[in-house]
């Protein structure tokens, strides 16, 4: 148990370090391979992956890891799998843990789909009578209840990543390690996949998930870590890792500039509250900190407004959407109920409350902020999950609800 913050540990990495060996120019004669051996010339080169990585994982985390195709995300994934074992330094797993990595690679390409539920099932350590009493719902999820019956070598990628992801749903454990398992699938199964993990985050489960999409880490981690070139960079929250990696992929900031604009008060495990808790990024246009309060009627939210130049016919815009990014409010400082100018002139800070009913349904939900031209044609500020927050309602809402809210302009006290 970590004594700090009196959580408990689900993974903890301890300076993990590891290269693979790859195959150069085979001698072309035997006088070359004598040649290569009495010099010492290497038949190999080695690649260093993953240099010196530490962090801490505590139960019920859900960790984004990303960074760049090639910076070591994946094999870091794969040594807390323990596919991969490090060469240097230790990896600590406290719990059962999945990894749905490779989604597939157990299935048989000649049986047909129905047979190979039973066979993963039976590999899962599921008894035939358990198996039967989930296939429906195995088919269903994976949206395949036509093709069950054929051999599954003449699945295209995505059938065969929504049986497998069906599949690997089922089983038991404390910790998943998932691996891009978005990047085949279409948008409705895109959906369902946002569905799963939302109800992974209400369970508390302890989730790793390795990616590109920061819509993806911002919506549903509470911390990310960024990997670039076998080193870790970044380990804060979402918010900060989306913004440096999109920097980071932009070539708006060398790595330099990388390590220097996030570094600050941190603790052990690389957070740096200072910047969380003012929810902060860094933006060329306006700056803004944003706080919330929740009671059982009203949800209250504070706005602090500080543009750093003028910006002509600006509006902000205020938008809370559900787990699975549906729009569920939506306001706007010029909307025809609000009509409240705001003064984004440099050096005039502004402050927005909104007041809004607490007729929300139970959930988790997410805020964003923007800051727009009045005619919609450009984002001056576009600041998505600035909060994350969760609504306990004694009765379910149905999702057609227009809830009540006040919205005030003043200028930003010190």
């Amino acid at each position: 148990m970590d004594s700090k913050n009196n959580k408990e540990v689900a993974i903890q990495v301890s300076h993990v370090s590891k290269s693979f060996k790859l195959p150069l120019e085979k001698a072309s004669s035997l006088k070359q391979a004598i040649f290569n051996a009495i010099s010492g010339k290497k038949g190999y080169e080695e690649h260093q992956v993953l240099r010196d990585i530490s962090f801490t994982i505590n139960k019920g985390d859900f960790i984004g890891i990303v960074g760049r195709n090639g910076s070591g995300k994946s094999t870091l994934l794969k040594l807390m799998a323990q596919i991969y074992y490090p060469e240097k330094g230790d990896i600590t797993v406290n719990g059962v843990l999945v990894p749905f990595i490779e989604l597939g690679v157990g299935f048989s390409p000649e049986l047909t789909g129905h047979d190979n539920v039973y066979l993963n099932g039976a590999l899962m350590g599921f008894s035939t009578k358990e198996i039967d009493a989930m296939y429906d719902d195995i088919v269903d999820f994976a949206e395949l209840g036509e093709f069950m019956e054929q051999k599954i070598k003449n699945y295209s990628s995505g059938m065969l990543v929504r049986l497998a992801f069906s599949m690997a749903i089922r089983a038991q454990s404390d910790i998943l390690l998932l691996d891009e398992i978005l990047a085949v699938g279409d948008e409705a199964f895109q959906r369902k996949c946002y569905a799963y993990f939302a109800k992974l985050r209400r369970e508390k489960k302890t989730v790793i998930l390795v990616t590109h999409s920061m819509d993806s880490v911002q919506r549903f981690c509470n911390r990310a870590i960024l990997i670039h070139d076998g080193d870790l960079k970044i380990d804060g929250s979402p918010l900060e890792v989306a913004q440096a990696y999109q920097e980071l992929n932009n070539q708006r900031l060398d790595l330099a500039d990388l390590e220097s604009q996030f570094s600050g008060a941190s603790d052990e495990s690389g957070r740096n509250h200072e910047l969380e808790e003012a929810n902060r990024q860094r933006r060329e246009n306006v700056d803004i900190a944003v706080s919330h309060s929740i009671s059982a009627d009203k949800l209250i939210f504070d706005i602090d407004l500080m543009p750093k130049r003028t910006l002509e016919d600006a509006v902000l815009t205020f938008v809370i959407n559900s787990e699975v990014g549906e729009i569920v409010f939506r306001v706007a400082s010029d909307d025809k109920n609000v009509n409240q100018p705001i003064d984004f002139t440099e050096g005039h800070d502004s402050h927005v409350h909104l007041e809004v009913d607490n007729i929300f349904p139970n959930g988790i939900f997410s805020v964003q902020v923007a800051v727009k031209k009045a005619d919609r044609s450009d984002n001056y500020l576009m600041a998505n999950n600035v909060l994350l927050f969760e609504v306990h309602a004694p009765v379910d809402v149905s999702q057609n609800w227009k809830p009540p809210f006040q919205f005030a302009v003043t200028p930003k006290k010190d």
